[in-house]
């Protein structure tokens, strides 16, 4: 049989394009921001992960600017040998500071973060006990591990608990969860998890993707909405959501930190990040520390949403984040109404099978801090009439 048979058999792309309703890919004519220029006219932007609004901020722009100036357009190697400037230590530093953990180690995307530390701490010999809702990158991990992966119902401690009495004390266990749910918008059990982790001689790794500037008075995420910082073995953050960049970390104890930075393949064999991602990771977190009424600032437009669309009577899941899924259902229809928001002026992300169970798609809607109250109303009765619409064509 021919390798390539697969590729030529896929037809899912294809049928959506041939229907008129295929809602990827879609062209950026500027920068990120609450409102851009898609495929050449005005959208709001109900779809990016931008959540403090950083991306159009002009001292992130700005550091940027400067680091390439200094540094040039990349490094040309691994942080292993040559490719470890002083800015990345700089960046380590501050943000295991901003973390309250002993120290800190920088990967060159998020989904590489994930997949360098589960593969270099956990092994054949160690069981990995995850949601069953966390990120792909996770579950990508845990295979390049070799470890026993274990997977709990989503935010189930019975079942945690379960599944955590059933294996070999022996064995060395990490429980790994998203600290918010990226689809959901809704936030782990982290007190539970926790406790569980020291009845069962558990480490606890959390994957704060979507935390860190959305939750805590610092807006340090997940462990500090919490209190628990200091029982958070790992935590796991990246550069691409609040912090305006790309990249990610690691954050813990100086010995484990250390082991992997000596261990991790994915961290070892990759090219480091570029000096004006560093720059402006590092701007975007001086921000947030100075600014943590930034963190307010998104989760009260947030609130005004999640109340404004109830009144409206659009169909939204609960959820604490600024993070809104919207109840759509069946695959096809979410790809429609995306399209026609999309024509209306709305851009947002369409979530379908095999992402989420069959019959249960949704439309992900998320929110920036720099979103205003006047633009949220005149988003929430654009999805309002579009919704309508679409039901009385149904009829």
């Amino acid at each position: 049989m021919d390798l390539f048979q697969k590729c030529y058999d896929y037809d899912v792309a294809k049928n959506a394009r041939e229907k008129g309703i295929y809602p990827y890919f879609h062209e950026l004519n500027s920068g990120q921001d609450i409102v851009v220029q898609m495929e050449n006219h005005r959208t709001i932007m109900l779809g990016s992960n931008n959540y403090l609004g950083l991306t159009s901020n002009p001292e992130v722009i700005e550091a940027g600017i400067k680091a390439i100036e200094k540094y040039g357009s990349g490094c040309s190697g691994s942080r292993f040998l040559n490719g470890t400037l002083d800015i990345h230590k700089a960046l380590e530093r501050e943000i295991a500071d901003f973390l309250h953990k002993e120290d800190a180690i920088t990967f060159s995307t998020g989904f590489q973060t994930n997949l360098g530390i589960i593969s270099a701490i956990a092994g054949r010999n160690d069981v990995i006990i995850g949601d069953k809702e966390n990120h792909a990158s996770i579950y990508d991990a845990c295979r390049l591990s070799f470890a026993k992966l274990y997977r709990y119902e989503h935010n189930d401690m019975e079942d945690l608990e379960r599944q955590l009495s059933s294996v070999d004390p022996s064995k060395g266990i990490l429980i790994v969860t998203d600290g918010v749910f990226s689809m959901g918008g809704d936030i782990c059990n982290l007190p539970e998890i926790v406790r569980l982790a020291k009845k069962y001689n558990a480490r606890v790794m959390v994957d704060d993707a979507h935390g860190l500037g959305v939750f805590g008075e610092r807006g340090a995420g997940t462990a500090e909405y919490y209190g628990l910082e200091d029982e958070v073995d790992i935590i796991m953050e990246t550069f691409s959501k609040s912090l305006a960049s790309l990249g990610g970390c690691m954050a813990g104890k100086k010995e484990v930190v250390d082991y992997v930075r000596h261990n991790s393949r994915p961290f070892i064999f990759s090219a480091s990040m570029p000096p004006a991602n560093v720059a402006c990771a590092r701007k975007a977190l001086e921000l947030l520390k100075a600014n943590p009424q930034m963190v307010k600032n998104l989760q009260e437009i947030a609130d005004y949403v999640r109340k404004g669309m109830k009144e409206r009577n659009i169909d939204i899941r609960d959820s604490v984040a600024p993070i809104i899924p919207i109840n759509t259902y069946e695959d096809e229809f979410t790809f429609i109404a995306c399209k026609k928001l999309f024509e209306n002026g709305v851009y947002v992300n369409p979530v379908i099978s095999p992402a989420v169970p069959v019959g249960d798609a949704i439309i992900r809607t998320s929110y920036t801090a720099t979103h205003t109250k006047p633009l949220m109303d005149e988003a929430m009765d654009i999805i309002a009439d579009t919704f309508e619409e679409l039901k009385n064509m149904k009829k």
